[in-house]
């Protein structure tokens, strides 16, 4: 005897769904960010600061980023016509976050490279428009991270995003500390130091969200879930006297999805169980997509998989 419960992907859960939500701040930091990479990088170029067309290759990353979540997020909301795609397209975010990790690791290779190739070379910086750009462009970040810190903490899409406007805020720090370093000393020197702390910081951040993004990918259990804990609390619904094969796993920002078989007692209502159990799932564990077999005590099969 089995009992199941069906859910679909329709306009009710894309509008619930976390980045969806917070579409419109990737839009806004998105027209923030690459109307003012141009003049980063103009400047950059004509002021021969290493620190500035670092920033403004980074800025060059917030932008690619900032457009790949918004092309993942409208393709997330397309519903499926071909049938394949039963939990419909949302892992295009996930996908779009990798994207961001991979363009934050190449612009801080880039910096890396540039920068160990000026040490020892004389090199002439103007650090006039390095300080002026550089306080324009932490303005510009600022409205960034004060737009996208809202949806950070709900989608991995956005929280790709901002991760990389937060290493670009930072980059826009270094920008005028180093403009001012230069001017004061007359060291170009500084200008190069300041690049390479851009980068490493930069590596840190894009570890950080792959590290999220290699876990939302694997599979692995929501963080913050423990399977142990959410196994006995099933396990202690009434009428369920055991519970095997849970398997839980984010299918992308805010969704997390959770399998299980759970074994009843003898007099127990199948239906009830299952009511009792997804209910419990969604208030306590904030699992609302979950599919459960709900077995008498006398079934047998379950232990014939070999994996």
């Amino acid at each position: 005897m089995g009992a199941g419960h069906g859910h679909g992907h329709g306009p009710a859960q894309v509008a619930g769904h976390a980045t969806h939500r917070h579409r419109w701040r990737l839009g806004a930091s998105f027209g923030l960010i690459g109307s003012f990479f141009v003049v980063e990088l103009v400047y950059g170029l004509v002021s021969g600061s290493l620190a500035l067309l670092s920033d403004a290759g980074h800025m060059a990353a917030d932008v690619l980023t900032l457009a790949a979540a918004l092309v993942a997020t409208k393709i997330a909301t397309r519903p499926d016509r071909t049938g394949r795609r039963t939990y419909g397209s949302y892992r295009a975010e996930v996908f779009a976050s990798g994207f961001a990790v991979l363009v934050m690791l190449g612009t801080a290779a880039y910096i890396t490279i540039e920068a160990v190739g000026r040490i020892g070379r004389d090199v002439e910086v103007s650090t006039g428009p390095m300080v002026v750009v550089g306080a324009l462009g932490l303005l510009v970040n600022l409205a960034a991270l004060m737009l996208l810190r809202g949806g950070a903490s709900e989608s991995l899409n956005v929280k790709g995003a901002y991760l990389e406007v937060v290493a670009d805020t930072a980059g826009s720090v270094g920008v005028i500390a180093a403009g001012i370093l230069v001017a004061a000393t007359g060291r170009p020197l500084f200008d190069t130091l300041v690049a390479l702390a851009i980068g490493m910081f930069v590596v840190v951040r894009a570890v950080a969200l792959g590290r999220q993004v290699v876990a939302v990918l694997g599979q692995h259990a929501p963080e913050g879930l423990d399977t142990q804990a959410v196994a006995g609390d099933l396990a202690a619904v009434g009428g369920v006297q055991d519970v095997h094969d849970l398997h839980l796993w984010t299918l992308t920002s805010g969704m997390h999805v959770a399998t299980a078989h759970l074994v009843t007692t003898d007099a127990a209502d199948a239906h009830a169980v299952l009511d009792r159990a997804r209910e419990l799932l969604r208030d306590r564990h904030a699992i609302a997509h979950a599919t459960l077999q709900v077995e008498p005590p006398d079934h047998v099969g379950c232990d014939e998989l070999g994996w």
